[in-house]
């Protein structure tokens, strides 16, 4: 005689450890603020967060203590002053870091480049002098100016 197993009782599944509260996998937010493919700008561009760069701009870009990114899609015709400056795109001008400028591959630079460390990858274009300053020389000069 065939059983049906609907009459039988069901066993209650309980796991051995309970669930732990979820895991948070975002990260804190990065303040970047970002100039879109069809943004064009022409003037003066400062600010006190990153800046990614994917438009153009002609002029000035002066974000000393963040970083600036000039996406592939990026054409910058300016002077950068930053904290850190990576080229994936074309630059043409004088970049200041007080940290580091990064050349990727397919990135492009005409003009000077006066940091303290620089990255040049296989495939990268610079036109222009670089002087590399050591922090040394900075402490120096600022407890001589004292």
């Amino acid at each position: 005689m065939l059983h049906s197993t609907d009459n039988f009782p069901k066993s209650q599944y309980t796991p051995l450890t309970p669930n732990p509260a979820p895991v948070k996998t975002m990260t804190a937010p990065i303040d970047q603020a970002t100039i879109g493919r069809s943004v064009v700008i022409k003037g003066e561009v400062s600010g006190s967060e990153s800046l990614y760069i994917d438009g153009r701009i002609e002029g000035t870009v002066s974000f000393a203590d963040n970083r600036v990114t000039v996406g592939r899609n990026g054409v910058v015709l300016a002077n950068i002053t930053a904290r850190e400056v990576v080229i994936m795109g074309k630059v043409t001008g004088n970049i200041e870091c007080s940290d580091r400028v990064d050349i990727r591959s397919e990135g492009s630079l005409t003009g000077d480049i006066v940091s303290q460390r620089i990255s040049i990858e296989d495939g990268a274009m610079l036109k222009g002098t670089v002087q590399v300053k050591s922090t040394e020389s900075k402490a120096f000069s600022a407890a001589a100016g004292k």
